[in-house]
């Protein structure tokens, strides 16, 4: 199989690397550019922990070749906080316990993003409906709710 070349800006800089082509986003970021914070979680695109955003919307990035990703902008987890200072989901979550192990949180993050760009006043059941792919096994989602009203109110 042939490589391939792609050049991605991740996190607000510019990446350029050779890949093969069945080389899943996910894999590219956590493995070539050691963004480790977005998660492998089911291997089946269910779970929601690898997302990112993709040219500003959330995407699975366990469904998108890195080749496919070539010339667009990647946000990750880590591209989130912006000199020194939370983005306002990850201090809710901070503030609101929106998360137990961590594993799904910057993925449920990382949607509620695009989820606040579209309705950044969402309902309970917006935010609910909004995040519904993205699993969390350890707590109940009301914190995490709890989170992102908390985030929609301090933007």
């Amino acid at each position: 199989m042939t490589n391939t070349s792609i050049r991605i800006n991740v996190n607000g800089k510019a990446r350029a690397a050779t890949v093969e082509p069945r080389m899943l986003l996910v894999h590219f970021l956590r493995e070539h550019l050691r963004l480790t914070g977005t998660h492998i979680g089911c291997d089946t695109s269910q779970c929601g922990a690898c997302t990112v955003l993709l040219d500003g919307r959330s995407a699975k990035s366990c469904t998108v070749f890195a080749v496919q990703a070539d010339g667009s902008e990647i946000t990750t987890i880590e591209g989130l906080a912006a000199d020194g200072d939370l983005h306002p989901l990850q201090q809710g979550f901070w503030e609101e316990h929106g998360l137990q192990c961590g594993y799904c949180t910057p993925g449920m993050i990382m949607a509620a993003v695009t989820l606040l760009n579209d309705t950044p006043s969402p309902s309970e059941r917006q935010i609910r409906e909004g995040i519904s792919g993205n699993l969390c096994r350890c707590t109940g989602y009301q914190h995490i709710v709890n989170a992102i009203q908390h985030a929609a109110e301090k933007r």
